[in-house]
C-alpha cells in the first residue's frame, strides 16, 4: 500500500497502529467490497456513499474509518429514520458503525415492531401574519430589544476576485440566492411583545459598486479595507430589514472584493456554505445559459418559517419532556460558572468586546491525536474536547467543568439545504473527579457526547428557561466557555475565469463568551483560533494557555495511561525558565520560620533601630521583648500552630509589634484594617473562624458584639517570664489576606512561613538586601506588598518606617519623609509612583535611594521615562 506519508508518533517514530489495513485498503481500491445481502443494506450503503461522496461502501466498513465524523453521522442517521422508519439512538450508531451491523439492528427492531411514532414530518405552512420564530430566532431577537445597535451577531465574508468579473451575471445570482431561500427575506415585527416573521414577497437588494481604482495602490487597499471594517460592524435593524448586505469594491478592472454581511438571526456557518455554493453554481450556468430563467436550481421542499412553526407543534408534550428529562439529569447541580483566572475583574455588565489569536495543532499532532482517538473508539472532536477541558480543571482547580459546543442542528434531511438559523449549542460537562487516567475522561466524555446528541432537538434557550440558573449580565449562563471542531461540509466556491480568495473577516473584535475556541481540520493540522474577551484577559495570558494545551496534548497521546492531573503544561524551556528564572537558582530556595529569623537577626544586632514611627524607635531587642509579651497571652488563650488570630490595627509600631506576636505564638495573622465597613470585618471574622483578635479600645468597638475575645494592647500586661518555643513548622500557616471582593465574596489565602520565606530568599541574589537598608511600611497590611515591606525590613536586619496614614495620601509630604529617615527600598504600585514622581519633578528628590521595586498593578515602562532621564 502505498501512502502519501508514514505516520508519525510525536517522538518522529513510525506509529504502527495509525498504519491502514492492507487487505481492507487493497480491497477498497479494487473495488473489492462486500456488497449488500438485502434491501435494507442496500438501502444504507446507498445513504452512506451519498452522505461520504464514496461510489460505494461496503457493508464490513467502519463509518468513521472511511471519512465519517460526529457531524455526518447526525446526518446518516436522520437520514436512514426517514427512509426505514425505525429510531436508531444516535449512541448505538457509534457502537455499531457498519453497514451490516445498522441493518441488523433495523431488522431486529423492525421485527419487534418498533416503529417512530413521534416523527412529525416538516410541511410547508400558509404564508399568514403572525409565523413565530424559532426559539433560536427568539433569544437573537430579545438580546437585539436590549441592546439595540449591535453588531456581536453580523457575520462578515469578504471575497477577493481577481480576472474578469461580469458584475450584472454576479448581481442576478445574488438576487436568485435571496428568492429561493425567505429567511433572507425575513424581517422581525412584533405585536404585544411578542415578535413575528415577516417575509417580503420579492428581493429588492442592488449590488452597489464603490470603484476605488482611480486611488493609488496604497490608498486603494486601506480604503478597501476600511470599507471592509465599516461594513462588518454596521448594525442591522431587525424590524426594518434587509438582514443581508453586500457591496462590491473595484480594486482596479480585473480585481474586485465582494463584501456580504448577513445577521445571524438568518443565517449559520452552515448556511454560508449553501449561500457561497449556489451563488457560484448560478453564476456559472447564467453565463452560459441562454436566458436567466434557464439558469435555476431545484425549488426547496420548504422554507425557514416551515421549520419554525413545525418545531414549536413538534417540540410539546412527551417528546418535550424526554428532552428537557435527559437534560435535568445531565446537568444537576453544574456549578454556577467556570472560575477562570483573569487579568482583571469581571464587568458588572458583558460587553462583547474581544480579540483573536490563531491556533495550529501540527498534522504529526493531529494524527497522533486521530490515532489515539480510534484506539478509545472516540472522535476528534471528542479526544480534542477531553484535553480542552482537562486545561480548564487544572487551571481552575476545579473537577466539574461544563462548555458550550455548537451543533448544526439540521437533524432532518428536510432542511439539509436551507439557509437559515439552525445552529444548536450543546452544554457538555465533563466529570474529572477521582482523578482518572486520560482514557477514562475520554469515556465519560464520549458518553455524554452522545446522550447530548441524542437530545441535541432541545433548543439552547429552552433549556436555560427550563432550568433557571442565576442569570447575570456579567456572563452567559450555564457555561462561559465554548469549543467547537468544525467539520461542516466544505463549500465549493469556483466562479469560472476568476481566481476567489477568502480573506479574514473584518470585525472581529467580538467575544461573545469568556474563551470560544475553534479548530478545523486542514492539511496542516487542526488550525484555527481562539476568540476572548479583552474585558478578562490579555492576549499573553491565552497564548500561553495555547501552548500548555498543546504541551498536554503532546503528553498525553505518549502517555494516555497517565491521569489527567500528571499530565504536562509546561514545555522543557517554560519548566527551566519557571525553575531557574534568575539563572542563579540551582539549589531550591531556603526556607524558615519567619519569627525565628528575626530573633536570629536581634540577637545580633539587639541595639540597632527595627522600625521607625512618627519620633520614636524601637529597637530589634526591644521589638523581640514586647512581641513575646504579646505572645504569652495569645499563648494562655489557646493561639497555637494554624490558629488564625485577627490583628485590627491601624499602621503604626504596635502593628508590627503584634504581627510579629501573632507569629511567635506560633499563629497566622488575618488583618482587618479598621478602615473597613464593619459588615466586612465581621465577614471576615467569621469567613476565617477568628477566636482572638489583638486590637485597640477604640478599634474594638467595630468588630462583631460575640462570638470572638477580644486582646486589648492597652491591657496586654508586661510579663517578663523566659520565651518558650513554639512548635510551628515552616509548613504552618503565617498569615491569611483575602481578595478584595470586588467580583463576589472575598476569599481568604492562606500563605506558610515557606512560601514567604521563600520570596525572601528567591530575590535575595537580585537586590543584595542589608542592614544598611531602610525600607517603608506605605501600604495597607491587608495587601500582601506589605509582607514584602515588613519581613523584606526585619529578616535582613534593616530598618522599617510606618509611613503615617496622612503622609502616605501627601506626595510632598512622603517625599519629605523620604528624604529625612533616609529611605533606600521603596515599594510601589505603579499607580502611585506616577503620583510621587510627578512630586519629584517639582521639589527635591530622595538622594538615598537604593531600589523602586514595583509590583500589584501592570507596569508601563513609558511612564517612567521622566524619572530615569531625571535619576
Amino acid at each position: 500500500v502505498v501512502l502519501p506519508e508514514l505516520p508519525l508518533t510525536p517522538n518522529g517514530k513510525v506509529d504502527r497502529r495509525a498504519l491502514p489495513d492492507p487487505a481492507a485498503t487493497i480491497a477498497v481500491r479494487q473495488g473489492g467490497l462486500a456488497a449488500p445481502t438485502d434491501a435494507v443494506e442496500e438501502i444504507i450503503a446507498g445513504i452512506w456513499a451519498e452522505v461520504l461522496a464514496l461510489p460505494a461502501v461496503g457493508t464490513d466498513q467502519d463509518f468513521f474509518e472511511i471519512g465519517g465524523h460526529s457531524l455526518l453521522a447526525t446526518q446518516v442517521v436522520s437520514r436512514m429514520t426517514e427512509a426505514l422508519q425505525v429510531m436508531i439512538p444516535l449512541p448505538r450508531f457509534f457502537e455499531e458503525p457498519t453497514v451490516a451491523e445498522q441493518a441488523a439492528f433495523i431488522r431486529a427492531a423492525r421485527r419487534a415492531e418498533r416503529q417512530v411514532d413521534d416523527l412529525l414530518p416538516i410541511v410547508p405552512v400558509p404564508r399568514e401574519t403572525g409565523i413565530p420564530l424559532s426559539f433560536a430566532q427568539q433569544r437573537l431577537w430579545f438580546i437585539d430589544q436590549l441592546e439595540p445597535g449591535s453588531a456581536a451577531y453580523n457575520i462578515p465574508a469578504a471575497v477577493r476576485l481577481a480576472g474578469r468579473l461580469e458584475v450584472a451575471v454576479l448581481e442576478w445570482a445574488l438576487l436568485e440566492v435571496v428568492r429561493r431561500h425567505e429567511a433572507l427575506r425575513t424581517t422581525f415585527g412584533a405585536r404585544e411583545g411578542e415578535p413575528f416573521q415577516r417575509i417580503a414577497p420579492e428581493p429588492e437588494l442592488p449590488l452597489p459598486l464603490v470603484d476605488l481604482a482611480e486611488l493609488p495602490v496604497g490608498s486603494c487597499r486601506q480604503e478597501a479595507e476600511r470599507l471592509a471594517g465599516a461594513e462588518a460592524s454596521r448594525p442591522f435593524d431587525l424590524a426594518a430589514g434587509p438582514l443581508v448586505r453586500w457591496t462590491l469594491l473595484r480594486l482596479d478592472a480585473e480585481e474586485h472584493l465582494a463584501l456580504v454581511t448577513m445577521h445571524h438571526i438568518v443565517s449559520d456557518g452552515w448556511s454560508a456554505a449553501i449561500f457561497l455554493r449556489e451563488l457560484a453554481a448560478l453564476y456559472d450556468t447564467c453565463r452560459t445559459a441562454e436566458a436567466a430563467e434557464d439558469a435555476v436550481l431545484a425549488e426547496l421542499p420548504v422554507q425557514y418559517a416551515d421549520f419554525a412553526v413545525w418545531q414549536r407543534r413538534w417540540l410539546t408534550g412527551e417528546v418535550l419532556e424526554r428532552q428537557i428529562g435527559h437534560w435535568r439529569h445531565a446537568l444537576a447541580g453544574v456549578p454556577p460558572r467556570l472560575e477562570l483566572t483573569t487579568d482583571r475583574p469581571r464587568p458588572v455588565v458583558q460587553s462583547y468586546r474581544g480579540a483573536t489569536l490563531p491556533v495550529l495543532l501540527p498534522h504529526p499532532l493531529a494524527a497522533a491525536i486521530a490515532a489515539l482517538g480510534r484506539q478509545l473508539g472516540a472522535t476528534p472532536f471528542m479526544m480534542l474536547l477531553a484535553a480542552f477541558q482537562t486545561l480548564l480543571s487544572r487551571l481552575t482547580g476545579q473537577e466539574d467543568v461544563v462548555v458550550g459546543s455548537p451543533i448544526a442542528g439540521r437533524n432532518r434531511r428536510e432542511i439539509e439545504g436551507l439557509i437559515g438559523f439552525f445552529v444548536n449549542t450543546l452544554v457538555l460537562r465533563a466529570d474529572l473527579a477521582g482523578e482518572p487516567v486520560f482514557r477514562q475522561l475520554v469515556s465519560r466524555l464520549r458518553a455524554a457526547a452522545l446522550a447530548a446528541y441524542e437530545h441535541q432537538d432541545l433548543p439552547f434557550e429552552r433549556l436555560v428557561e427550563e432550568l433557571a440558573p442565576e442569570r447575570s449580565l456579567a456572563h452567559s449562563p450555564l457555561f462561559q466557555v465554548v469549543f467547537a471542531l468544525q467539520n461542516m461540509p466544505a463549500s465549493s466556491f469556483e466562479l469560472p475565469g476568476l481566481a476567489l480568495e477568502a480573506l479574514p473577516a473584518a470585525g472581529d473584535g467580538v467575544a461573545k463568551f469568556d474563551l470560544t475556541f475553534t479548530l478545523g481540520e486542514s492539511a496542516a493540522g487542526f488550525s484555527g483560533s481562539i476568540a476572548y474577551s479583552t474585558d478578562l484577559f490579555d492576549g499573553t495570558t491565552v497564548a500561553r494557555w495555547m501552548e500548555h494545551l498543546r504541551t498536554l496534548l503532546e503528553d498525553l497521546v505518549a502517555h494516555p495511561e497517565r491521569r489527567v492531573s500528571e499530565l504536562a503544561l509546561l514545555s522543557p524551556a517554560e519548566r527551566h525558565q519557571a525553575l531557574h528564572r534568575s539563572g542563579t537558582m540551582e539549589a531550591p530556595a531556603e526556607v524558615f520560620l519567619l519569627h525565628r529569623r528575626f530573633r536570629e537577626q536581634a540577637a545580633a544586632r539587639p541595639d540597632a533601630v527595627a522600625v521607625t514611627w512618627e519620633e520614636s524607635n524601637l529597637s530589634y531587642g526591644e521589638l523581640r521583648d514586647r512581641a513575646g509579651r504579646l505572645a504569652r497571652r495569645l499563648r494562655a488563650l489557646g493561639v497555637g500552630p494554624d490558629v488564625r488570630v485577627g490583628v485590627c490595627l491601624d499602621r503604626s509600631a504596635e502593628l508590627v509589634t503584634a504581627l510579629l506576636a501573632v507569629l511567635e505564638a506560633g499563629g497566622a495573622y488575618v488583618p482587618l484594617d479598621p478602615a473597613y465597613p464593619e459588615e466586612r470585618l465581621a465577614l471576615l471574622v467569621a469567613d476565617a473562624g477568628l477566636a482572638v483578635v489583638v486590637t485597640t479600645a477604640a478599634a474594638a468597638g467595630r468588630l462583631p458584639a460575640t462570638g470572638v475575645e477580644r486582646l486589648l494592647l492597652e491591657e496586654a500586661g508586661a510579663d517578663g517570664a523566659a520565651w518558650r518555643d513554639d512548635a510551628a513548622a515552616p509548613e504552618s500557616l503565617a498569615y491569611v489576606i483575602y481578595t478584595s471582593g470586588s467580583t463576589g465574596r472575598p476569599k481568604g489565602v492562606q500563605v506558610s512561613h515557606a512560601a514567604a520565606s521563600r520570596l525572601l530568599t528567591a530575590t535575595h541574589p537580585w537586590f543584595g538586601f542589608g542592614p544598611g537598608d531602610v525600607w517603608s511600611l506605605f501600604h495597607s497590611f491587608s495587601f500582601d506588598f506589605s509582607v514584602w515591606e515588613i519581613w523584606g525590613a526585619l529578616l535582613h536586619g534593616g530598618r522599617l518606617v510606618v509611613v503615617p496614614f496622612w503622609a502616605g495620601r501627601e506626595p510632598e509630604r512622603f517625599l519629605d519623609l523620604l528624604a529625612r529617615e533616609e529611605v533606600t527600598v521603596l515599594n510601589q504600585t505603579p499607580s502611585s509612583f506616577r503620583t510621587l514622581a510627578r512630586a519629584v519633578e517639582e521639589g527635591s528628590s530622595p538622594s538615598s535611594l537604593r531600589w523602586v521595586v514595583f509590583g500589584g498593578e501592570a507596569l508601563d515602562f513609558a511612564n517612567l521615562a521622566p524619572w530615569f532621564a531625571r535619576h
